[in-house]
């Protein structure tokens, strides 16, 4: 394969990164600090803030055609076209790229916040109460749904990821001593994590989520019926 020296860059990652200059058919390759990856800005710190602001940017674009479009905005037309046409964008493989400081957590909120602002009918309602009305969640626990949704596919097999490189069964090597959390056999142990940015890689973030989660939930026989069972599961236990 013939590689474009142009278009190809370099990211140096790393606190002690030595930042060498590399080269390819004689030409030195320009560095960069953001990077467009499978539709996803990765930054050289790996921290999600550049696509938090781009998610956020383009799904208020998309709200504000959408409001320039209807004038009266029931709540039914209107937060079918906010599913359909805004949140994918603030949800787009989220599951790589879920923000964890509170600044980036309540940009993205903030469109919701807008978006449902605009419904007409809801008067002086707070927030908490809109999205109650209107049978919406939080963002938040709509960025934990899909983790979970994800660590299902690959603990039940549904996904061509290999789930033994990822994840290390809390049962597993455990020298037949059956703890709390080796109890559940699709359990799985807390990887090692020092450093902030490690703790929210998605193999690490979405492991307590996981052994949290009711036996008989983590066994769902399909995506549809453990996606069904989460909504019970929150139904029942409001925050």
């Amino acid at each position: 394969m013939a590689f474009n020296t142009a278009k190809c860059k370099v990211m140096h990652i790393g606190r002690h990164n030595p930042r060498h200059s590399y080269t390819m058919g004689g030409h030195t390759l320009a560095t960069t600090d953001s990077e467009r990856d499978i539709g996803v800005l990765v930054r050289s710190d790996l921290k999600p803030a550049d696509q938090c602001a781009k998610a956020a940017r383009t799904a208020n674009a998309v709200l504000g055609q959408i409001s320039r479009a209807f004038h009266y905005r029931d709540r039914w037309t209107f937060v079918k076209l906010y599913n359909l046409y805004v949140r994918p964008h603030l949800e787009f493989a989220v599951a790589a790229w879920a923000p964890w400081t509170q600044s980036d957590i309540d940009l993205l909120e903030k469109v919701q916040k807008r978006a449902i602002n605009m419904v007409s009918g809801l008067g002086a309602m707070s927030y908490e109460e809109r999205m109650k009305n209107l049978g919406i969640i939080s963002l938040k626990d709509r960025r934990d749904e899909i983790c979970l949704s994800e660590m299902f596919k690959i603990m039940r097999r549904f996904s061509d990821v290999d789930r033994e490189l990822w994840f290390k069964l809390a049962a597993a090597n455990n020298g037949g001593i059956v703890t709390r959390m080796a109890a559940d056999e699709l359990n799985v142990k807390l990887p090692p994590a020092r450093l902030e940015l490690r703790k929210q890689f998605f193999s690490v973030r979405i492991c307590e989520l996981w052994n949290r989660l009711p036996s008989e939930v983590k066994r769902s026989k399909n995506v549809k019926t453990f996606k069904w069972e989460l909504k019970k599961l929150r139904a029942n236990n409001p925050a």
